[in-house]
């Protein structure tokens, strides 16, 4: 509650207070260096592509994968034909030159010694013993060429039975001889095969190499960065705060009493009354003139009051509240 000499109490006001961590300027200027550094990595980083050398490997796979395929195919022919084929079938063919070269040439042979040695000289026997013409020289010449056609059935039959076997032997030689190109083929092809997709690996790998080189010209500025951003780690960084007070705090104070309103009101219009005056006592004052002012009205207090005693003059009698004191009859003394 107020009273004349002392204010009303203040109404309580919240007072928020904000507190900031702060940190010094360096390492702000460090976090942000490193944070220029991340978005410029990110930029120029990315995904290395397939290099030459594996773009090239990638154009001849689909040739490579089929490497060998026509040799396999050879293979195939020769090793179905080898492995479905007995001797026996396939004989005649060697046998035909047998037998034109070897049986039928024995005949002919035969046939022209007949005529031309072996009947003149059954002729020339029989002409000889007065019997040309006769049943004995019939008789002597169909013995004799009995005996010589049964002698060369006998041979060709020998001969043919010799080329038979020969010509058996030549044919399973053949086949055999092709079964064997044909796992030769096999394995030819198979070689082929690895041979095409080894050195496509070869080839894709080598490139591999390039495209990890690429790579790492890619990631070098993030490492760059992430190493760079490491070098602060573990250190003790030294921070401040910045606190912010919002509102006055006003819990046990007062406001300003009547009677300090109505001297501070009288004191204002005293001044403006007197302003002139109090300067011209001012500057008599500082030229060792003496100066009589009267002291009426509720301007001039006594200078005991207001809590001055500690800094007013020993002659003082009162005040005007403007910092000027007077005597008992109304000198301003300094």
């Amino acid at each position: 509650m107020a009273d004349l000499f002392q204010g009303a109490a203040l109404p309580d006001v919240t007072t928020t207070t904000q507190t900031q961590d702060t940190a010094p300027q360096f390492y702000t200027d460090y976090l942000q260096d490193i944070a220029n550094l991340g978005q410029s990595a990110v930029q120029q980083g990315g995904v290395a592509g397939f290099s030459p050398l594996q773009q090239q490997a990638l154009q001849m796979a689909p040739n490579m994968a089929f490497a060998g395929t026509g040799t396999l195919g050879q293979a195939s022919q020769m090793l179905t034909g080898a492995g479905g084929t007995a001797a026996p079938e396939i004989v005649g063919g060697y046998m035909n030159p047998y037998q034109d070269y070897v049986v039928d040439e024995m005949g002919r042979l035969t046939q022209r010694n007949v005529q031309e040695n072996v009947l003149p000289a059954l002729g020339a026997a029989a002409t000889g013993t007065g019997q040309f013409g006769s049943r004995r020289q019939q008789q002597v010449t169909g013995n004799t060429l009995r005996d010589i056609q049964s002698d060369l059935l006998g041979r060709q039959y020998q001969a043919l039975s010799g080329g038979y076997d020969t010509s058996i032997k030549a044919a399973q030689n053949d086949l055999q001889r092709q079964l064997q190109a044909g796992q030769g083929l096999t394995q030819l092809g198979q070689e082929q095969f690895q041979t095409g997709t080894g050195g496509l690996n070869a080839l894709f790998n080598m490139g591999a190499n390039e495209q990890k080189l690429g790579q790492a010209a890619l990631d070098y500025p993030m490492i760059q960065a992430q190493n760079y951003a490491k070098l602060l780690q573990g250190q003790n960084i030294p921070e401040g705060q910045i606190k912010q007070t919002t509102g006055p705090g006003s819990q046990g104070q007062f406001g300003i009493s009547p009677l300090a309103q109505i001297g501070s009101l009288g004191s204002i219009l005293y001044s403006l009354y007197s302003g002139d005056k109090d300067a011209a006592a001012a500057t008599a004052v500082q030229a060792g003139q003496p100066v009589k002012r009267a002291a009426t009205g509720g301007a001039v207090l006594m200078a005991d009051g207001g809590g001055l005693q500690d800094v007013m003059p020993n002659n003082a009698a009162y005040h005007d509240g403007q910092g000027n004191y007077y005597d008992q009859d109304g000198y301003l003394v300094g």
